[in-house]
């Protein structure tokens, strides 16, 4: 919302006008992640709107952006109005109901304007797993899917997954929400050794995750890779605000501490591309072309 109205009721749409046109031209549907919720923290909204509680965001003006949005570019399918969804409700439970009822209006009027545009919420899976918060995903299983991110990693951000034990983590994807399509949302794999990742691996999930698309393709929405390129170390800036507290490790080790979770998070984001700094791709770039083009000929 930021984005796109930075004064009430008059849009910007010059970037926008610029992604969209290249995904038209190149006959891609598109999926909005338009986040009102986004990890720990709502918004960000513009300034004219301040900084709101979840009790008091304007269903109204969420319903007319988006419904803006939708109007303007005929080729997004899936809208995503809540991120990281878990780690802003795993400390404000009593709220799930409020969402619930402003999510069921906004998805009420946008479906009577744009009804073959589905619309959802994301949750980090990796998350819902390492903090057992599987009764959130329960409680806000609303809308026409559920989708969910995914980085193989413990409470630290280290890996500590093989990718046949990841892919035990996507198959709880559909365990979690039965009755609705799934979408794979900003899933990866890092090849940073500092938070124990490697080329290998990453090429391996690459197949795991078409494997199991495969499988499991009548449950899928859509799926997303996190980042095709990686970026030079140290510009992976982590908002404090997204990590979800300290984990107390060993009295005064650092262990566990916000800046010990965040140069985790930075150094896997950092390495988690396909193709490297230099512009020389990883084996994993070559395996995804590889399956992509065994899904085109199939």
């Amino acid at each position: 919302m930021e984005l796109f109205e930075p004064e009430k009721g008059n849009y910007d749409w010059k970037q926008s006008d610029l992604w969209m046109d290249y995904n038209k031209q190149n006959d891609l549907k598109v999926t909005l992640y338009f986040s009102i919720i986004n990890g720990k923290t709502l918004g960000p909204f513009p300034d004219w709107i301040g900084k709101p509680s979840l009790l008091s965001i304007s269903e109204d003006n969420l319903v007319n952006v988006l419904d803006a949005i939708l109007s303007r570019y005929d080729i997004i399918d899936t809208v995503i109005i809540a991120g990281d969804t878990d780690a802003y409700f795993r400390y404000n439970e009593q709220n799930i109901p409020v969402y619930v009822d402003f999510f069921n209006g906004v998805y009420g009027q946008l479906k009577e304007k744009h009804p073959e545009v589905k619309f959802g919420n994301a949750f980090s899976l990796h998350g819902v797993i390492n903090k057992n918060l599987s009764h959130i995903v329960e409680e806000l299983d609303v809308g026409d899917f559920v989708a969910f991110s995914y980085f193989p990693v413990d409470s630290l951000n280290e890996i500590n997954k093989n990718p046949q034990e990841a892919r035990d983590d996507l198959e709880k994807m559909i365990d979690l929400v039965p009755d609705k399509n799934v979408g794979i949302f900003e899933i990866s794999w890092s090849t940073a050794d500092f938070v124990n990742g490697n080329q290998k691996d990453q090429a391996d999930f690459v197949k795991t995750v078409f494997d199991f698309y495969r499988d499991n393709e009548s449950k899928l929405e859509f799926v997303t890779w996190y980042r095709q390129y990686d970026r030079p170390e140290g510009t992976c800036v982590i908002d404090p605000e997204t990590i979800a507290g300290p984990i107390s490790i060993g009295d005064s080790s650092g262990l566990g501490s916000s800046e010990y979770v965040i140069e985790r998070l930075s150094h896997y984001i950092c390495n988690a591309g396909l193709i490297d700094t230099d512009g020389n791709p990883k084996p994993a770039w070559d395996e995804f072309k590889r399956q992509v083009q065994m899904s085109t000929n199939s």
